[in-house]
């Protein structure tokens, strides 16, 4: 006899995986036989340094590896990201208390709702923002309070504008600069601002920092952790995802508040054993190592962005052009919603992007692409659309 199998009530109450069904979307596309070119998601197209793939080639043959790591990590990977952090933002981290390692930033996004958030409790996210962070609040029982990021005011939140109420139930905020999905960046008095807020509220800032290494026109994008008093009341996400294209490989780090990177560590221990050894030593390559490959990558993205753009404006669609992350946060024109816009790019353009609805209400009325094709095919994208006269 079959049993009745009842999913917990937490499983329940996760949000729609927006990208699943993008991706679906794209793929039955494809499956036509349409040359769809797909700037829909975030996964980059460029493959990972190749003195990083040669490190984890001798890696996996070093038996010491063939055994389960330790808990929390080798302590020469947490010493490569507190170097790295150091050289790169003049930030000093202790690498045996305030480095956790991650199965990649996402995992310790979701997890640091799980460390701090109680039933009823208020997390205060972005909007638009990634939708990852809902899923770590749903999964801890609490509740979100939105911050609308508005073209206005930079794509930053105002926190003078969130309510009373919800600052008093706030225990945890979202930030992500260079931002996805809306290419902004942060400044240093924003930063400022940002600890003298959470000092006032007892609230605590999880930045993430996944696009950290991708600023334009010639300015590094400012880290959360540079700013006098941040490691008192957060903790930064770093990942090698985007930095070194390693996002197969799921290396992150916690990094700050020695407090909640003991929290994030506790958690884990119940969760996992550690990456594969081998794996973290091409990761302390990519971060030891020279950073070339870095500089490199920034300038194709920018040198992408530079090209679309010039399509976009001979087309007539004018935009704000990214200054940071790999993404393009673009107004649809007068007469559509940002999901009937990318519905009519998919069906008569053969152009994926992700409507900006799927990042929250205030992503209502963009788009995003992701500068994830060679500059050639960003052209011809906006050639297809131009195609279309929307903009005329």
């Amino acid at each position: 006899m079959t049993i009745r199998i009842e999913p917990a009530q937490r499983l329940k109450t996760l949000p729609e995986q927006f990208f699943a069904a993008l991706v679906a979307k794209a793929n039955a596309r494809a499956a036509t036989g349409r040359d769809v070119i797909n700037l829909g998601q975030g996964n980059p197209d460029l493959p990972t340094p190749q003195a990083v793939v040669e490190r984890l080639k001798r890696a996996a043959d070093n038996p010491l590896y063939h055994k389960y790591p330790p808990f929390r990590g080798f302590r020469f990977l947490k010493e490569a990201v507190a170097k790295r952090y150091k050289e790169d933002y003049n930030v000093d981290l202790d690498p045996d208390t305030e480095v956790a390692v991650l199965f990649g930033g996402k995992t310790g996004l979701i997890e640091i709702s799980q460390c701090l958030l109680n039933p009823g409790d208020v997390c205060l996210v972005p909007d638009p923002g990634y939708p990852d962070y809902w899923s770590g609040v749903a999964l801890a029982e609490a509740r979100m309070a939105f911050m609308p990021l508005l073209e206005s005011n930079g794509f930053l939140p105002d926190y003078e504008a969130i309510p009373a109420a919800e600052l008093e139930r706030a225990k945890l905020m979202f930030l992500n600069y260079p931002n996805n999905p809306t290419s902004a960046v942060a400044t240093r008095s924003f930063y400022e601002e940002t600890v003298r807020f959470a000092e006032k509220n007892g609230v605590v800032v999880a930045s993430d920092f996944a696009y950290g290494a991708i600023g334009f026109d010639g300015k590094r994008p400012v880290s959360f952790l540079e700013t006098p008093g941040a490691k008192d009341v957060g903790v930064e996400f770093y990942t090698l995802s985007k930095s070194y294209n390693m996002a197969g490989w799921r290396v992150g780090f916690a990094l700050g508040n020695k407090t909640i990177v003991e929290m994030l560590n506790l958690i884990q221990d119940h969760y996992y054993c550690s990456l594969f050894g081998g794996i973290q030593e091409a990761a302390t390559e990519a971060l030891a190592g020279p950073q070339d490959s870095v500089a490199a990558l920034v300038r194709t993205y920018e040198n992408r962005r530079n090209a679309l753009y010039e399509g976009l404006a001979d087309i007539g669609w004018q935009a704000l052009r990214p200054a940071g992350s790999f993404f393009c946060w673009l107004p649809v024109p007068e007469g559509f919603t940002s999901m009937s816009f990318a519905d009519k790019l998919l069906e008569e353009a053969d152009i994926v992007v992700a409507p900006g609805n799927g990042f929250g209400e205030h992503g209502e009325g963009y788009v995003r692409l992701g500068l994830l094709a060679p500059e050639e095919r960003l052209r011809e994208v906006a050639e297809r659309i131009g195609r279309l006269k929307l903009f005329v």
